[in-house]
């Protein structure tokens, strides 16, 4: 099997059963160290739920996201512009990050809008050129990497999104909890050397924390937004740029009073 990250060779790491009765092989790219499955032919039935029973973390993931997301958008993007939640799942995301003054829009083909209903993608007046597209937790349920990527780039020359990198010496399912082979969905887990190489082939900038949460951009920035992949140094790099952002990039009259009253004129 050849990589769909480089299209050079591959080498089994292990196999292992996928929703419980699938056996599947799993294979390594030998230049990245990228690990894709065999042809997911599963995904029909992993995907019976969008949301796996699984995501317990579903709730703190978002505050968490919410709140690293408000540090890049001050730090390297324009606060006033619209912005989109790709594959955003049940639109919470998208909603808190309205109540905090963001013009966010939500796009998932997969699951019911919930938390953000009306400001699906459908309503928003532009289809395209978002100031940025957060993609979290899709890159590892990828079928065809390169060709979802480019996908999630028709919106926006910049994404940010989650995937956990792998740690090293990976040889067997139970190595890692992040395969989840439970739910059949995690087809493709990356490196910082299988990004990289996509970000190459697609003509981005690639930044990381060095962990789980990473940036492509088509400009490149006069800083790293994740230097030292700590938390605390996002707060400190933020703290520093105040000088040079208006405060209100930060703290936004939240849009949640506005969202109340269109939604509620439309409901009449």
């Amino acid at each position: 099997m050849y990589s769909k990250i480089t299209g050079g060779p591959t080498e089994v790491l292990f196999t292992t059963k996928v929703l419980n009765k699938y056996t599947v092989t799993y294979y390594k790219c030998v230049e990245t160290g990228f690990i894709q499955t065999e042809e997911p032919y599963w995904l029909e039935e992993a995907y019976s739920s969008a949301i796996t029973k699984l995501d317990v973390g579903l709730v703190s993931r978002n505050e968490m996201l919410r709140n690293r997301t408000l540090r890049i958008i001050s730090s390297c993007f324009e606060g006033g512009k619209k912005f989109l939640d790709y594959a955003g799942g049940y639109g919470m995301f998208t909603r808190m990050m309205r109540d905090k003054g963001y013009d966010f829009y939500h796009s998932d083909i997969y699951c019911q809008n919930i938390f953000a209903e009306y400001f699906d993608l459908s309503d928003c007046s532009q289809q395209k050129n978002f100031e940025l597209v957060t993609a979290f937790e899709v890159f590892e349920h990828m079928a065809s990497p390169l060709e979802g990527i480019k996908a999630i780039a028709e919106f926006g020359d910049n994404i940010l999104f989650t995937t956990e990198l792998q740690p090293a010496n990976l040889k067997d399912v139970a190595d890692w909890w992040y395969f989840v082979p439970e739910t059949g969905q995690h087809i493709a887990l990356h490196t910082k050397s299988s990004l990289d190489a996509i970000a190459k082939k697609l003509g981005f900038h690639f930044y990381s924390d060095g962990i789980s949460t990473h940036l492509f951009t088509k400009a490149k920035l006069s800083f790293d937004p994740f230097k030292n992949s700590k938390e605390p140094y996002l707060i400190r790099s933020l703290r520093r740029k105040l000088s040079r952002y208006d405060r209100r990039t930060i703290e936004r009259e939240s849009l949640l009073l506005k969202d109340f009253d269109m939604i509620l004129k439309k409901l009449k």
